[in-house]
């Protein structure tokens, strides 16, 4: 064999040796013994630091061990353990241990809770709850669909708790108020959300050199990039080939995912007497996290995610603002970021106290289906950005809560107008000059609306038809909110059973700046879909039971008809009825 083909086996065989991390087992580890952890401390370099071994915490959670260590070294002594660390590898006898992963809030000692890197291998169950709420597109708050995900119970000793070091979550080109109003629902996942230092990251990101990254490595996960940027920062624990573990513990446990990472500089370490943080920023794309579980975050070097592109503008008068950012697809996360994004982008075009206007425009399109469009307007003197800013995150979340994968999210627009006066009506009165009508007449309605200081009237006229039964025949009208629950509100409750079910259920959601005339008769219907099927016949109605279960119980409010009463770009609200009798 020459030199340089034995050169050559060398060096593969050592290639090898490399990418198939040594690891040692958790039974091998014993109090009393020492080793080296990594991690970064200023900019990219990985610096060592000290590790004793304690002892190991055995069931400390479900089939999960934890290995208690005091770390000491560099900064450590001055900072204990940082956010920012999680991840960072362990080694004891050149083997890989684990990563560091937890830690004792307001310790005087860096004490903290090693992962076993053999826990790390394999997907753990997720900790989101099976029984977390679901969006409907009549009534969803985000933050409660992502408050599923409750952070995992504390190993606690009196007062002393042993936790998942919380995930720095930096945002840039996003507003204090808007970090501050969703603030308390991260601190709930695990995560530390702050103000970040660029504004640039995920897809404008250059390509950064895999080489570069190494075991202690800063990295950013990047969950938003564009005009603003959302970046999760933690530690690599080791590379495998192209794969990646990260982490130590889950980051919002995910499951399978597509989520960009990226290489990261260390600024500054930042002591505090709760828990100290690295201020860090993203530099370059490295490649995708594929797999977020309660004891890692797994992924591959040179992987592209796919990735939500959305478009907000924002409208105040004069000046117009638009954002363009791509966000991770999630269930829960998309719908929470994007109501983040909306409120930021409100917050930083136009004032969000007192009384204020929002018209939300909204279209939605998918890989295989027809786009989804709406219109609503909000209105008031308390929380009125936060509800603009909510209402396109409720579409969103009802469509990725489908489970339809063919349900692809395309891209999502906003835009948004503003108004500097309250534009909000009340339906005050309803009147009609017959009470009495026969089949083939007209019945006129007069629609008194009253909001700001003026009163106003709208006619509404529907012609009974030609052979319509006898008897009371009612007409109530009211805004959207109430007619949508008076139409949808048993056919959400029922799970769709196709993509074009969803989005038909979408598009047929009225918009609140009109007023609808429901007709209506006091008699028994089925619902399929939001369509009514009145007054079927007994066998119809047992077919109908059968197929959809409890929730196919008839609705006693049989709608005849619908018309609609638009107004002039103000919000619509309130309810009134009235009743003719049809006679022979």
């Amino acid at each position: 064999m020459s030199v340089s083909i034995r050169i050559l086996f060398l060096g593969m065989l050592s290639l090898c040796a490399w990418a198939q991390t040594a690891y040692m087992p958790l039974r091998e580890v014993t109090a009393g013994m020492r080793g080296k952890g990594y991690t970064v401390f200023t900019g990219q370099r990985v610096d060592p630091f000290d590790v004793e071994i304690l002892g190991i915490l055995e069931n400390a959670g479900p089939k999960q061990s934890v290995i208690l260590a005091r770390l000491s070294g560099g900064p450590l002594q001055h900072t204990g353990v940082m956010q920012g660390m999680s991840g960072s590898p362990v080694y004891i006898n050149g083997r890989l241990a684990g990563a560091v992963a937890l830690a004792f809030a307001f310790s005087k000692d860096p004490i903290a809770g090693i992962r076993p890197f053999e826990e790390m291998l394999e997907p753990k169950a997720v900790n989101r709850a099976e029984n977390a709420p679901r969006c409907t597109p009549l009534a969803c708050e985000p933050a409660q669909v992502l408050a599923a995900n409750v952070t995992p119970a504390p190993f606690a000793w009196g007062d002393a708790k042993l936790v998942d070091i919380a995930t720095p979550l930096s945002f840039s080109g996003f507003t204090p108020a808007a970090i501050e109003a969703f603030s308390p629902q991260l601190r709930a996942l695990g995560l530390e959300p702050r103000q970040g230092v660029t504004g640039g990251g995920g897809a404008r990101l250059p390509a950064g050199d895999p080489a570069a990254l190494k075991p202690g490595s800063m990295i950013s996960v990047q969950l938003m990039s564009g005009d603003m940027t959302v970046g999760a920062d933690g530690t690599l624990t080791a590379i495998d080939g192209k794969r990646v573990y990260a982490f130590g513990h889950r980051f919002v446990s995910m499951g399978d995912v597509e989520m960009p990472f990226a290489s990261a500089d260390v600024i500054a370490l930042l002591p505090n007497l709760s828990t100290s943080f690295k201020i860090s920023t993203a530099r370059k794309w490295m490649g995708a996290i594929t797999a977020d579980y309660s004891t890692a975050v797994r992924g591959e070097i040179g992987r592209r995610a796919r990735m939500v592109p959305v478009d907000i503008t924002v409208k105040g008068g004069e000046r117009l603002s638009k954002y363009h950012i791509e966000m991770v697809r999630d269930t829960a996360l998309t719908p929470y970021l994007l109501q983040m994004a909306a409120f930021s982008a409100i917050d930083a075009t136009e004032r969000t106290l007192g009384t204020s206007s929002y018209s939300v425009r909204q279209r939605v399109e998918f890989a295989n289906a027809v786009p989804m469009n709406s219109l609503n307007i909000y209105s008031g003197e308390f929380n009125i950005p936060m509800l603009a800013a909510q209402s396109g995150a409720i579409p969103v979340a009802y469509a990725m809560q489908s489970g339809f994968r063919d349900l692809n999210i395309k891209s999502v627009g906003l835009e948004i107008e503003s108004f500097e006066k309250r534009r909000q009506v009340t339906i005050e009165e309803v009147t009609s000059r017959r009470r009495t009508v026969r089949p083939g007449d007209t019945v006129d309605l007069e629609i008194v609306f009253a909001g700001e200081g003026r009163r106003f009237t709208r006619k509404a006229a529907y012609q009974v038809p030609r052979g319509a039964p006898t008897g009371v025949l009612n007409f109530t009208v009211s805004d959207a909110l109430l007619t949508n629950f008076a139409e949808f509100g048993k056919a959400v409750m029922v799970p769709p059973r196709t993509p074009d079910q969803v989005v038909h259920l979408l598009n047929n959601l009225r918009g609140n700046t009109k007023a609808y005339v429901r007709v209506w008769r006091a008699e028994p219907a089925f619902q399929a879909q939001g369509e009514d099927i009145p007054d079927p016949p007994p066998s119809a109605a047992n077919l109908y039971a059968r197929s959809q279960g409890t929730a196919a119980t008839p609705n006693y409010n049989s709608k005849v008809a619908e018309l609609d009463v638009p107004l002039d770009n103000v919000m619509v609200s309130g309810s009134k009825t009235i009743s003719v009798e049809v006679t022979e």
